[in-house]
């Protein structure tokens, strides 16, 4: 009974006006993000981390919530209208869903899609609900070793699962490690890399790292590739599935929501990775796979199911333990810390309203996109006929607006021009700066588990490894390193990513 009265409170939380409202807004804004090629829900949550400061925590994280997932339906409009994918997690559903709409079935697509993402949605939700108060129980045992090796074992599987080559990897979460190191340590009072700018004594913002690389590195980078947007599609009709198509599809979105769910929880996984695998899973399983890449509806059930159930399901490391599972979660983290909430096991007991709220504003959320995405399709096809060039500079506006007036600091702005400069560079290295971020947000929660860990333990190192759980974690990132490290699987996992 529990799990009603909890979910009770989650509906009572939920469906208020106010946080109704910003439920409303996030999808809203997470749809239209998801429509412009080159924002992603990431840059966009950066430069939004401001405007929650004023904002109630519920409504705080109800919007961000929605702008995540809000942006997996956006992304598959225009990857099946005008074959331009808004979302990464959306690059598989263009193979099959423009060709849908090349043949004039374009509404058949549009509303396999939002079905499928519906049914997806609604599933993640449902398991959230079920599986991440046991898991926060069992994580309220444990201790600071445990805390410890949780999150050695997360930035280890963010290592193995980010793009490109694992030295880079390992190379950003390393900086990252060392920026959250900035600032004056708590417990001596000594100051660590601060280079005698007292705008530095208390470390570098979250909000002013992630802005710049994300928002502002994000910008200049698609701004060498602006795309040329020109609509194929002037009109949709026929959005209603025949019976022959719902069987088609019934078989492939629940395929995709079980392997989307999965892969939603690990480091590192997420909507991309989900969307991917599904497609992947679904040529294998056909018995007609020369259809897919030529109109099949298996190809834009599959992705668009599971790319929304491993967006909501990535939400339980993050809610029940800390441990983002990818930048987005990262953010989210931050957004926590900037309202003042401990993230972890100890939400959903001090917070019980926040965290039922998030989960039931989740279902409220993808019905509010199944309502807003199939009627507002010619907005966000006349969207796409924005050009970049304009859309630029209000963007750069609203960050240096949002990031001064954190602080009141002309420097915090100068500060997030370097790491757009950074985010920059690292993007011509082919370093993915995912990994930084989460370094960044772990490292000091890491530093705090190891003294307290060792503090108890009298200085015994061995600690980590006498204590069952947090030598079960050790292990598995051991093992996690070095089979990545095989050459046969570096081999495989490269062309993995590059397929």
């Amino acid at each position: 009974m529990d799990i009603l009265a909890n979910l009770a409170l989650g509906f009572q939380t939920a469906l208020g006006l106010s946080n109704l409202a910003y439920c409303l807004l996030g999808v809203f804004l997470g749809t239209a993000i998801g429509v412009l090629p080159g924002l992603g829900p990431v840059a966009t949550i950066a430069m939004l981390l401001p405007v929650t400061i004023g904002l109630p925590p519920e409504s705080a994280l109800i919007m961000l919530a929605g702008i995540y997932y809000g942006a997996q339906y956006g992304g598959s409009t225009t990857a099946i209208l005008v074959n331009l994918p808004g979302e990464s997690s959306s690059v598989v559903t263009a193979l099959d869903g423009y060709q849908m709409a090349r043949q004039g079935r374009a509404g058949t697509a549009l509303a396999t899609a939002a079905l499928g993402s519906f049914f997806a949605g609604t599933v993640a939700t449902v398991l959230l609900a079920l599986f991440a108060p046991p898991l926060a129980d069992l994580a309220l045992k444990f201790g600071p070793a445990e805390y410890f090796s949780l999150m050695v074992l997360g930035l280890v599987a963010s290592i193995v699962l980010a793009q490109g080559s694992l030295l880079h990897a390992l190379a950003m979460i390393v900086m990252g490690l060392l920026l959250g190191l900035i600032g004056t340590d708590v417990n001596s009072g000594t100051a660590r890399y601060t280079f005698d700018l007292p705008q530095l004594a208390d470390g570098i913002g979250f909000v002013i790292v992630a802005m710049g690389v994300f928002g502002i590195a994000e910008i200049v980078a698609n701004l060498e590739n602006e795309a040329t947007r020109t609509t194929m599609v002037k009109s949709v009709t026929g959005l209603l599935p025949s019976r022959s198509d719902l069987k088609r599809i019934v078989a492939p979105v629940l395929r995709g929501t079980a392997l989307g769910s999965l892969l939603g929880i690990l480091p590192g996984g997420g909507a991309m990775l989900a969307s991917f695998a599904a497609y992947s899973m679904e040529k294998k399983v056909s018995r007609h796979p020369e259809e897919f890449g030529k109109g099949a509806i298996e190809g834009v059930a599959a992705p668009e199911a599971a790319n929304n159930a491993g967006a909501q399901t990535s939400f339980i490391p993050m809610l029940t333990l800390g441990i983002p599972s990818n930048p987005v979660m990262a953010l989210m983290i931050g957004a926590m810390i900037i309202q003042g909430i401990q993230p972890g096991p100890s939400v959903m007991t001090e917070q019980p309203a926040l965290f039922w709220g998030i989960i039931v504003s989740m279902w409220v959320g993808n019905m509010f996109l199944l309502v807003l995405n199939l009627p507002l399709i010619g907005l966000w096809v006349r969207m796409i006929a924005v050009p970049y060039h304009l859309l630029y500079p209000a963007i750069l506006v609203f960050c240096a607006i949002g990031v001064f007036s954190l602080n009141n600091s002309v420097f915090d702005i100068f500060l997030m021009a370097g790491f757009g400069v950074l985010g920059y560079v690292f993007r011509k290295l082919d370093c993915e700066p995912a990994p930084m971020l989460l370094g960044f947000i772990l490292g000091p929660m890491m530093e705090e588990n190891l003294r307290r860990a060792l503090l108890i333990s009298k200085g015994d190192p061995m600690v980590f490894a006498t204590r069952p759980i947090s030598a079960a974690m050790l292990v598995v990132a051991l093992a996690l390193l070095v089979t990545v490290l095989a050459p046969a699987v570096r081999r495989k996992r490269e062309e993995a990513f590059q397929e």
